[in-house]
């Protein structure tokens, strides 16, 4: 059988395995087991143990379910709620100024978590019933959440970026910094289509004479600065070269903890095993997938279809920005149905020798392959933030929350579009700051 062939049967198999509904990393490993075993024999199972083995065998990997573990310490505490409320007393007169304060508050929760389930609930609980209060549509409302929560998989620390990191053996710190243009332009473009749409409308949340004050502005401050100087001083420590990702990981994680108990009096014990135990659950799933995912690669490369892909994407000919689009649309495809680790996880090493050969970036790919990733996460049947949309404001249709989510989605493909253009802006920062890559 060719490898042409055989590729078609591993890409249909697996398609059907995940209609099933069975988690990833399952699917993943018995996808890979099974091909292995079938091309191979049964003393492929040896190889299969010890690919397993090696794909957990990274010190890199500790930095995950730290970040994991620093996201949920603050998801758990009240800092979502500070955070909104002290975006809403500054912002209040801004038209459409509550969404405005939910998308800003979005961006900064995404730095403080890396996670966009976890963003997207903590300030969806505090931020929709509000803004149906005020009389904001329930689309609008619902719509932005979404859009927003996706940023945390953007805006560094990304749990996203160090599994693109770990799959293509780029340089984490290079990524996490070429997100935060991107991650920033991305909240710029929500923030406009919002405020276009209530100007529109001609919708006010607050009387002409309301007014907060100075008092007011400031008291939320306080209690969310720490957690911001915690997650500027990571940064530092990656980028300047001080500290490794995964020790910087562990010393935020750390500090989020001790902030968590001091400033929000989270001395229940109760508390810390919920959020050890989704820490945990959450660290476990991911490092199956990467592990499983290895596997799957190594099946693939072993019946030489990666190989075989390659050759013939590039003997297309074609031009590489209908390459890229050819990418794009693939991606976007895979995000609907399959969560942000599994399609990086399978993907990212087949696609890296196709995008460099073609003469892109492999950091600023990694930004696009994360706006694709968020998208996904916006559309169904996947669409892991509609579902938790749906579960704080359960009497709002999906159909509306998704309708809600459509300018925000068609505002994440002119961000991919302007990042086409204008390529810099994911790559200026990380070489101003570590250099140019080698070999760039």
């Amino acid at each position: 059988m060719s490898p042409t062939t055989q590729g078609i049967l591993v890409l249909v198999v697996t398609i059907l395995v995940f209609m099933t509904g069975a988690p990833v990393a399952f699917g993943l490993g018995a996808v890979g087991v099974g091909f292995l075993v079938l091309f191979q024999g049964a003393d492929s199972l040896k190889v299969a143990a010890e690919t397993l083995y090696s794909g957990l065998h990274d010190f890199t990997l500790v930095s995950i379910p730290m970040f994991i573990m620093m996201g949920a310490a603050i998801g758990s505490s009240p800092a979502g709620k500070d955070l909104y409320i002290a975006l809403d007393r500054w912002l209040y007169r801004v038209p459409g100024g509550l969404v405005i304060s939910n998308l800003g508050a979005c961006a900064l929760f995404a730095a403080l978590t890396g996670s966009s389930p976890a963003t997207c609930a903590a300030i969806g609980k505090m931020g929709i019933p509000e803004m149906r209060k005020r009389g904001y549509p329930p689309e609008v409302a619902t719509g932005s959440i979404c859009a927003g929560g996706t940023l945390g998989i953007l805006i560094p620390p990304s749990i996203t970026f160090i599994l693109y990191g770990i799959a293509t053996e780029t340089s984490i710190g290079r990524l996490f910094l070429a997100g935060v243009l991107p991650g920033l332009l991305l909240t710029a473009l929500f923030m406009a289509w919002t405020l276009f749409y209530i100007w529109k409308i001609g919708f006010r949340a607050y009387a002409a004479d309301f007014r907060y004050s100075w008092k007011e502005k400031f008291e939320a401050v306080p209690k969310i600065a720490p957690f911001l100087m915690i997650v500027i001083g990571v940064m530092y420590v990656l980028y300047g070269g001080v500290a490794t990702p995964s020790e910087a990981a562990g010393v935020g994680a750390a500090l989020c903890v001790v902030l968590a108990i001091v400033i929000y009096r989270m001395w229940n014990p109760l508390d810390w095993w919920d959020i050890l135990r989704s820490t945990t659950r959450e660290s476990v799933m991911i490092l199956m997938i990467i592990a499983t995912a290895v596997l799957f690669s190594y099946m693939l490369t072993s019946l030489y279809i990666t190989q075989t892909l390659a050759q013939a994407i590039a003997d297309m000919q074609v031009n590489r920005w209908v390459l890229m689009a050819c990418i794009n649309v693939f991606l976007l495809v895979t995000g609907c149905f399959v969560p942000p680790a599994g399609v990086i996880l399978m993907t990212a090493p087949i696609l890296l020798p196709i995008i460099t050969a073609a003469g892109f970036d492999p950091v600023w790919f990694g930004v696009i392959v994360t706006i694709n990733m968020e998208i996904g996460l916006i559309t169904p049947p996947i669409g892991l933030n509609l579902f938790v949309v749906n579960a704080i404001a359960p009497d709002v249709p999906t159909r509306v929350v998704l309708w809600g989510s459509v300018p925000y989605v068609l505002a994440m493909v002119f961000a991919i579009v302007i990042l086409c253009v204008f390529p810099e802006i994911a790559t200026w920062l990380p070489d101003a700051l570590m250099g140019e890559a080698v070999g760039k």
